[in-house]
């Protein structure tokens, strides 16, 4: 390599702030772009995990008190119509609708086994989308990131080239720079990609136990329902 030529890449500042400065501007846009899908996708993950730690938390205490042998009616005159907790909401809808069943002379409305297990599963579907929303943009993050950056890489490639053919120089410290200012897009694509990709999985399998348990205590309760229906 030619002195002159090693002296000129020496002082080419490679820092990641020097590269997006010496970017194009679709390039800035496309690496910007990546940086606000992973500063949200992060934003959905933390938010995740404090709402199914909280939403596991709750089950297990509704659940001690569920079995804990207090009367039903007793355990839905402490939570109330309008409980917080998901396990709660699931029971006390299950239980509004028996009570409604009843008619005032104490006999059952035909088709109450019916009306609970649909106001249970109501509740559960409510239920199920809030533990869903955000994941859906995980999801697009993963699997899009890193063609946004590989596009802006190509874009960043394509005015390389387009400034060697104008300074009709192919040394090292003509190429590097700009190689270099592309390369940082895909690198960006990556890092939004890949953590949304990892944790979407974690946190729909994460979902789906939390749901599932959901619906293992609406069957439960039913049954119990339906053997009190049937006396």
């Amino acid at each position: 390599m030619e002195p002159n030529t090693l002296a000129m890449a020496q002082e080419i500042d490679f820092s990641m702030l020097a590269l997006f400065a010496r970017a194009t501007l679709t390039v800035k846009i496309v690496m910007l772009m990546l940086m606000v899908m992973s500063f949200w996708s992060w934003a959905i993950i933390i938010q995740k995990h404090i709402l199914l730690r909280k939403a596991r938390g709750e089950a297990g205490i509704f659940d001690r008190a569920f079995w804990s042998g207090e009367p039903l009616d007793e355990l839905y005159e402490k939570i109330g119509p309008d409980p917080q907790g998901q396990s709660e909401k699931i029971f006390a809808a299950g239980m509004l609708e028996w009570r409604r069943s009843h008619k005032q002379d104490g006999g059952l409305i035909a088709g109450a086994q019916s009306r609970i297990d649909r106001a249970m599963n109501v509740a559960i579907a409510r239920e199920s989308e809030v533990l869903n929303r955000g994941l859906s943009f995980l999801a697009t993050t993963g699997s899009t990131a890193t063609f946004i950056g590989l596009f802006g890489t190509v874009w960043g490639i394509k005015h390389s080239f387009e400034q060697i053919a104008i300074s009709q120089n192919t040394s090292l410290a003509v190429v590097a720079p700009g190689i270099a200012e592309a390369l940082l897009a895909t690198g960006v694509g990556l890092v939004a990609a890949i953590p949304a990709a990892v944790f979407y999985n974690k946190l729909s399998a994460d979902n789906d136990r939390v749901i599932g348990g959901y619906e293992s205590f609406a069957d439960e309760f039913a049954t119990i329902l339906s053997r009190q229906l049937d006396s």
